[in-house]
């Protein structure tokens, strides 16, 4: 099982049942082919750095999850599918960044290092 992060830009338009829903179908999608969610971070409306689709703005949404690496073409196809997602991207985590993540997530500093006595 390798981590990934996807972060979702989706339309504008999406009321907040249907923004949740979106961000749920995705989620389900990984769990059911034996992913694991790790972190949810929803960001809500963000303006986009140029148009897309006539759109100046877009739902964002990052999950940070654990899957197989066959399973990201799945999820790869099921994205373009959907009309509601604007944009997608997947990236592949290292060690260094699941620890940055961790890190960040429980309010540690992200630049302080650990130090044993």
């Amino acid at each position: 099982m390798n981590n990934y992060e996807l972060m979702v830009i989706f339309t504008p338009v999406l009321s907040e049942e249907d923004f949740k829903a979106a961000q749920k179908k995705f989620a389900d999608l990984i769990t059911e082919n034996g992913g694991e969610i790790v972190h949810e971070n929803p960001w809500g409306l963000r303006s986009l750095a140029y148009p897309i689709q006539k759109k100046t703005t877009g739902l964002y949404v990052v999950l940070e999850y654990k899957a197989p690496s066959d399973f990201n073409e799945k999820l790869k196809v099921q994205l373009n599918r959907d009309e509601n997602v604007l944009r997608h991207m997947v990236t592949a985590l290292d060690k260094y960044a699941v620890e940055y993540n961790s890190r960040k997530r429980n309010g540690v500093s992200a630049d302080s290092k650990t130090v044993e006595a």
